[in-house]
Parts: structure tokens; C-alpha cells; sequence
């Protein structure tokens, strides 16, 4: 049975309008009904708190910035993070699906971590994604700061790594540390800047310690509620000891037809006409990243808007689809010669 501290504190909660330190609190009485041998009675808890958590979910608005927390940096911190209350949900990405199902088991996880840690497991929480430039990864970290309210903090890589000794590694120590005390997505972009293979050519002996105080800090008790999401476009560049640090790695690859129709019709919204010439516009999208295709969809878009017109054409589409894909290719071919 629950104690009075933990009446107290769940009184204390809901006063405060905190529902998922209320829900949480009830997690740890399940927990302890469960070790007091009254399984009945802890499942019966863990099923309505689900219940409860996917009831927000679904009443929580992307468009509510007051459902993720105001978190500010002071001090060095400020110059190290950035700091973003992201909007966008998993729904409105593309993916292929064992993608999808992979992120939403974290999310699963992290919104059942007290239960998880009830059993002595520890959920997901350090996440290596990698994948050609365009392909998600960066909008990933920004979907699962959205879709567990959390706030995102993107690294700032150009204050993190400096030549003076020592001094790159003391500042990844602020963001651990931060980490440790403040719930958030914390984003590692273009991570293979400091992640790189530890015996490469063109190594220097700082970069070596950086990477050795990242692998340190990584290996330390996995007890916050916060997540490391790194992204790399350079999968081969990283340190191979890199790997086990993290609880997934999660690749990302070019959209195929089905994520491509899906990136134009979310991105037509309202200006889609009625009929689309689909076997041309997705042969026109291929080989374009998600970013590519959205921005072939967005610039027909706009000069639809300065000609106020209603709807676009399905030949004003691929004819901007296949202009990004020309484009690149000719990018492509000047890079090989």
C-alpha cells in the first residue's frame, strides 16, 4: 500500500499540476506492490498510468509550447547549447519502417523508464544516428524533444572544441553535467568532429584527449532521464570503441517511393491538386534526400502563391523535383572529375 510520504508527495504533485511526477510517483507504489508479492494490484497501476500517458499524448497539441518546459543556459553554458522547443511530431516524418519502430520503442521507453528501472533495466537514452546529409537525423532529435516534451539542446561545436589543452574536454564535462541534472534531447550533430577514429592520419593529440573524456563521460552510471541523440554523416570516420557507448545505432538511407509520397503530400497541404501524376513525380524524386524533395515541393509552392494561384500543377512538380535532381547530379559529376 502507499505510504503517506508518497500520498504526500502525489497530493504535492497534482497541486502543482506536475501529472508526471503524479504518475511517476504511482510507478514506484507499483513497484513496491510488486515486491510485496501483490503483482495484481502493481499491474493494475502500470495500466492505468499508461493509460493516463497515452491520454496526454493524444491531447497535447504540437502546436502547445507550454507542454515542454522552459529551460535556460547560464553562464559557459550559454555559449555551448543552443537551446529549441521543437513543434514537429513523429507523424510528420518520413520513414522507413523499421526506423519508425525503432523510435518508437525509445519513446516507449522513456515514457515507461520508471517501470523499466523498477526491474533493474535502464531505457534507451544514448542514441548514435547515422546517414547521408538530408536523410532525418537532425530532424529526429528535434521529433523526440517534441514528442516527449522536453526541450532540445543542439551542442554548439564551433564554442565546444578549441586548440588550448585540456580545455574541450572541461567544457564536454559542463554538458554532461547538464545532462545529468536537466531533462532534454541533447544533440551532437556532425559528430564524426569529434568522434573520428582515434588512429587516423591526420589525428592530433587533443582531438584524441576529447574523444577519450567523451568515451569516459558515456560510460558513466546511465541514470538520467535525458537523452544523447549524435548524428554523423561520416559513419566510417568513427572510432569503433564508439559503438558500444551507445544503446542504439540507428541508419538512416535515401526515402524510397513510399517516403517520398508521403514528404509531398504532407508538404503540399492545401495547394494539392486534385489529380497527381504519380509514376513521374516519384520517378523525378529519385536520389533526392527528404530535405531535396521538400524543397522542390516548397519552391513550387511559393511561385504558385506569387501568381495566386490556389493549387499547383503535377507538371510544375516534377519539372522542380527534376531540376534538384539535374542539379545534383551535375554537383555530383564536377566533384568526380
Amino acid at each position: 500500500m502507499a505510504t503517506a510520504q508518497q500520498i504526500i508527495a502525489l497530493l504535492s504533485s497534482h497541486v502543482k499540476g506536475d501529472q508526471e511526477q503524479v504518475l511517476s510517483i504511482a510507478l514506484q507504489v507499483a513497484a513496491v506492490e510488486a515486491r510485496s508479492g501483490r503483482k495484481e494490484t502493481a499491474e493494475q497501476l502500470r495500466k492505468l498510468v499508461q493509460i493516463a500517458r497515452n491520454a496526454r499524448s493524444r491531447q497535447v497539441p504540437s502546436s502547445d509550447i507550454s507542454a515542454i518546459p522552459i529551460a535556460r543556459t547560464k553562464g559557459e553554458l550559454q555559449t555551448l547549447l543552443s537551446v529549441h522547443y521543437p513543434k514537429t511530431r513523429l507523424d510528420d516524418m518520413a520513414l522507413a519502417g523499421d526506423t519508425l519502430d525503432r523510435l518508437n520503442d525509445v519513446l516507449e521507453q522513456q515514457a515507461q523508464r520508471e517501470r523499466l528501472r523498477s526491474f533493474g533495466k535502464v531505457p534507451t537514452s544514448r542514441l548514435l544516428l547515422a546517414g547521408p546529409p538530408g536523410s532525418g537525423k537532425t530532424m529526429t532529435a528535434s521529433v523526440l524533444a517534441a514528442e516527449l516534451h522536453v526541450p532540445l539542446f543542439a551542442v554548439r561545436l564551433d564554442a565546444l572544441i578549441t586548440r588550448y589543452l585540456g580545455e574541450t574536454a572541461g567544457k564536454l564535462r559542463l554538458i554532461f553535467d547538464h545532462v545529468a541534472t536537466t531533462r532534454g534531447v541533447f544533440l551532437f550533430d556532425e559528430f564524426d568532429a569529434i568522434g573520428s577514429y582515434r588512429g587516423a592520419d591526420n589525428d592530433v593529440g587533443e582531438m584524441r584527449r576529447v574523444l577519450n573524456s567523451f568515451l569516459q563521460f558515456m560510460e558513466e552510471a546511465n541514470n538520467t532521464d535525458s537523452l544523447i541523440v549524435a548524428a554523423t554523416n561520416h559513419a566510417e570516420l568513427l572510432d569503433p570503441a564508439l559503438a558500444r557507448r551507445f544503446d542504439d545505432v540507428i541508419v538512416y538511407g535515401m526515402p524510397d517511393e513510399k517516403a517520398a509520397r508521403k514528404i509531398i503530400e504532407r508538404h503540399l497541404g492545401l495547394f494539392r491538386p486534385r489529380q497527381l501524376q504519380w509514376t513521374k513525380l516519384l520517378s523525378a524524386a529519385a536520389g533526392l534526400n527528404h530535405g531535396e524533395i521538400a524543397r522542390g515541393v516548397d519552391d513550387v509552392i511559393k511561385r504558385a502563391i506569387l501568381k495566386e494561384a490556389t493549387k499547383v500543377t503535377s507538371g510544375d512538380l516534377q519539372a522542380a523535383l527534376a531540376a534538384r535532381g539535374n542539379a545534383k547530379a551535375a554537383l555530383s559529376g564536377k566533384r568526380e572529375a
